[in-house]
């Protein structure tokens, strides 16, 4: 097994543990890090941006208990607010270098933006995340079909999208 390999099994784990009673949650981190992986294996990408965006994708909501506690409420830019700082800690205890932690950082505190997407590891996780909000939040089929026509742009995030909602 890879260092990679490595830091992101324990980083799954730790995030099982740091969610423990909160299922729902962790079935969501879960499934966004499937998709994101399976995106990033089907369109290419090369391997250092996969492990970046595996753990982005585990990670992405890490601030959704703080800012619960904090504000009442766990709103988009909040998370994006407060999740960096706690991925940092987690990424630092783990191990992750620097660059990575930053990367990851960066993702966590923009990943509810859908503007100035500036690389293949934060449209592939704006991607994921979409895929498994519009199932979990059982949105209609109007939702979805705007959803894919402004947000999906990897062939391979549009193709899963397609099928799954059976898009024409």
């Amino acid at each position: 097994m890879t260092n990679t390999e490595n830091l992101l099994k324990q980083l799954h784990y730790e995030m099982i543990r740091m969610y423990t009673g909160d299922p729902k949650r962790i079935q969501h981190f879960c499934k966004v890090h499937g998709y994101a992986k399976l995106i990033a294996e089907l369109e290419g990408v090369d391997a250092d941006t996969k492990f970046i965006l595996e753990a982005a994708a585990l990670v992405h909501d890490i601030g959704i208990h703080l800012c619960e506690e904090k504000y009442g409420s766990c709103g988009g830019a909040l998370q994006e607010k407060e999740g960096p700082n706690v991925a940092k800690k987690l990424l630092y205890r783990l191990g992750f270098n620097n660059e990575a932690s930053e990367r990851v950082q960066y993702l966590v505190g923009h990943h509810h933006t859908y503007t100035n997407i500036d690389g293949i590891d934060y449209r592939i996780l704006v991607e994921a995340d979409f895929l498994v909000n519009l199932y979990e939040d059982n949105l209609p089929i109007e939702a979805v079909k705007k959803a894919y026509d402004t947000i999906f742009e990897t062939s391979a995030g549009k193709n899963i999208c397609k099928a799954m909602f059976g898009l024409q």
